[in-house]
This record gives structure tokens, C-alpha cells and sequence, in this order.
């Protein structure tokens, strides 16, 4: 594919990192038009962005650098130098929840109504965001002679000239299914909490699944999981045990005491 979309002088746009930007915006302009509608204080829910954006980029780096550890230390300084490439999804995940949850506790915020304001955008963002993978060729799949296929030419990260299994449309069809089912969720849940644990159930089930057709090697393995599989093991029971504790409990009738 082609991750140079735009040369104008010495600047180029490339594709991941203009489609990590439209998942920014996507997510950023879905959050604060479903907090109008909930009525709640948009300034709050800028914020709870703002902060769960940089808490998802520092722990998608964080788990990545924790994957390559062993080429961390042999080499440091090629990490340093390349701040911008390297991320791991699960990282990221884990890292905006963190901050989230920092957040509303400094803020007197409900966590778990933060939770399912945000989560639905993330699925958005995640399948936006795949995109910018299939321009650059990263997360690309194993090699197959199935006529579902794509060969990458001038890629950085894939090999060229090969057959393989597109994973990354897969993921962004994926995920973007998943946001719309977030949506039908967010209408009808019963307790605050419920359209976060879906999320977290229905992305590891589809993470793990999809791992099995990913043929980039340098994603860290646990035993005979890789990284990302092993996480989702986690988040799926996590997803779960919330989805109980939710259902026990009926959602308040009150307004939240973030609205304005």
C-alpha cells in the first residue's frame, strides 16, 4: 500500500499517522456529541479525552518497549530515536482506562458512566486506526494463496511481494462493528459499567481470534499465546466479572454529578 500519502516540500504526510489522527478526531467528536446528548458538562468530557489520549499513547509505547525488552537493552538508543514508531493496542487500552479512572476520582466523576461515554469511540477509533496499519503494512498477517489476500509493495514493515491474509481490514471491520454494537448497548443498558464490560469481552474475543492469522513476529509471545493473546485472557474475564457486578446493581435514576 502506499503510507506516503503527501509531499508538499520538505513535509510528507503518511498515512498512519494521518489516519491516527482522523481516530482522534473521530473518537474526540463521537465522545463530546454523545456527552451533549446525555447532557453532561462538555468541559469535563474535553478533558477525560485529552487525558485518556495521552494515557493510551504512553501505554501503548510502555507495553511495546516491555515486549522488546531484550532489543531495549541491546539497544537503547534505536529506541530512543524512534519514539513515534512501536505501540501495542492493549497498552494503550489499559493506559487510557488508568487515566481515566484517575481522573474522575480527582474530579468526583463516576467512573463507570466515564467508561461507557469513552469505550464505544475507542472501537471507532481502533477500526479508523487500522487503516493507517494497512497503508503502512504493519500488523500485517501470514502468508496465504487465498484470493482474500493483499501483497505490499514498498512496505517497511511487511514483506513484499507476498501473499498475505489482511488482518488489518479484518480488525478495522471488526472494530467498527463493534462500535455500532456499543451504540445499540449504550441505548438499552440497565446499570452504568455495562457498555464498558461488552467492550472488553467482545475486543478480546476478537483479538485473540485474529492473532492466529498475524505473521509479524516481533509482537512478543507468552508460552504459546502471544503477548496480545495472553492480555486478552485477562481483559476477557475482567469484562465478564464486570458485566455480574453490573447486572447486580440497577442504574440510578438521578442525574450524575458531572452534568453542569
Amino acid at each position: 500500500m502506499k503510507n506516503e500519502l503527501l509531499t508538499i516540500g520538505p513535509f510528507t504526510v503518511y498515512g498512519y499517522g494521518f489516519m491516527i489522527a482522523m481516530a482522534i478526531l473521530a473518537a474526540y467528536g463521537t465522545i463530546m456529541y454523545r456527552a451533549g446528548k446525555q447532557k453532561i458538562d462538555t468541559e469535563k468530557a474535553f478533558w477525560l479525552v485529552i487525558l485518556c489520549v495521552a494515557g493510551g499513547f504512553a501505554g501503548a509505547k510502555v507495553l511495546f518497549l516491555i515486549t522488546e525488552w531484550k532489543g531495549v537493552l541491546e539497544d537503547p538508543l534505536y529506541y530512543l530515536q524512534n519514539v513515534s514508531d512501536g505501540f501495542v493496542v492493549f497498552g494503550g487500552i489499559l493506559g487510557g482506562i488508568l487515566t481515566g479512572y484517575l481522573y474522575c476520582r480527582k474530579q468526583g466523576l463516576p467512573f463507570l458512566a466515564c467508561f461507557d461515554l469513552v469505550m464505544p469511540s475507542i472501537a471507532l477509533a481502533q477500526g479508523i486506526g487500522r487503516i493507517g496499519c494497512f497503508l503502512a503494512g504493519c500488523c500485517y498477517g501470514r502468508e496465504t494463496s487465498c484470493r482474500l489476500s493483499v501483497v505490499f509493495h514498498d512496505s517497511d514493515f511487511a514483506p513484499n511481494g507476498v501473499h498475505l491474509i489482511p488482518t488489518q481490514l479484518y480488525s478495522c471491520a471488526l472494530d467498527l462493528l463493534h462500535f455500532m454494537v456499543l451504540l445499540v448497548i449504550a441505548r438499552h443498558k440497565k446499570a452504568d459499567g455495562q457498555v464498558a464490560a461488552c467492550y472488553l469481552i467482545f475486543y478480546s474475543i476478537g483479538r485473540f481470534c485474529l492473532e492466529f492469522l498475524r505473521g509479524d513476529e516481533n509482537r512478543g509471545s507468552i508460552g504459546m499465546l502471544s503477548t496480545s493473546q495472553f492480555l486478552s485472557v485477562f481483559t476477557l474475564a475482567g469484562g465478564i466479572l464486570l458485566l455480574v457486578i453490573c447486572g447486580r446493581r440497577r442504574a440510578e435514576a438521578r442525574p450524575h454529578p458531572w452534568e453542569p
